[in-house]
């Protein structure tokens, strides 16, 4: 066990620290299933050795110097069709952290929060737990690239590179959760109107002609994300939708 978060009404009044484990989502998840872990349970470790990130993707992250924490939500208030929404709720919450240091923090559709200049800089993998036509649980993953030297990692950033000062990690979560905790109840409160416009404003490249590859390459413009988390671009003329992995953003 770890100290618990102050300054939050309901996140972090739990915390299970590892020093090591393979997936702090998968540790997460297995709490939920022995129901061991209720609203609110940070599962966080100094080393994680198999960090999954969006649709089998790898997290890797020096021990002990980089933000890597799970967190347990209970979200029965979206139904299945809204998972994304969550998504937005998280990747605004570390943006409005980042955007403390540097205003040129953006969203990369559909999991990344990267500096336009710099590079990426965190990453969010959610995985739910469905009841019918209701999300039941959320396993929130979090990496945050805090005090990792990035040379190493063309087109990767952390703070302290960007900085050029050292963090202390639990203060950055701390501030972290409270930021979540805050849009989480904005979203709870039916907000998501609000809260999808901020993501919108901050969303790379939004309605900016970029170059793209679906198979083909072409220019496009992204005009919104769907309710489900899908990418609206304009292709040719033509509106289309596109789920992780089925476009590319190319010169980036």
């Amino acid at each position: 066990m770890h100290k618990i978060l102050a300054n939050t009404v309901f996140l972090g009044k739990e915390i299970i620290y590892l020093t090591e484990c393979h997936s702090t989502n998968d540790f997460a998840q297995q709490l939920l299933k022995n129901n061991e872990a209720g609203e609110g349970v940070i599962v966080f470790t100094d080393k994680q050795t198999k960090g999954k990130g969006q649709r089998g993707n790898r997290w890797w992250s020096e021990p002990g110097m980089n933000l890597t924490f799970s967190l347990v939500l209970e979200p029965k208030f979206l139904k299945a069709g809204q998972q994304f929404d969550l998504n937005i709720v998280i990747c605004l919450s570390i943006l409005e952290l980042l955007q403390a240091f540097d205003p040129e923090f953006v969203v990369k559709w559909p999991n990344d929060v990267l500096h336009k200049k710099y590079g990426k800089i965190a990453g969010v993998l959610i995985e739910n737990t469905l009841q019918s036509q209701w999300i039941e649980s959320s396993v929130v993953g979090i990496g945050l690239n805090v005090n990792q030297n990035m040379n190493a990692f063309p087109g990767a950033l952390s703070l302290c590179r960007l900085t050029q000062k050292t963090h202390d990690i639990w203060e950055v979560m701390e501030k972290l959760v409270q930021r979540i905790e805050w849009n989480y109840i904005r979203l709870k409160r039916g907000e998501i109107r609000m809260l999808k416009n901020s993501y919108l404003k901050n969303l790379l490249n939004y309605q900016q002609r970029q170059l793209f590859s679906d198979g083909d390459v072409f220019e496009g413009v992204i005009t919104g994300v769907t309710e489900d988390g899908k990418l609206l671009v304009n292709k040719k003329g033509e509106i289309q939708s596109y789920g992780f992995k089925e476009i590319q953003y190319l010169g980036l």
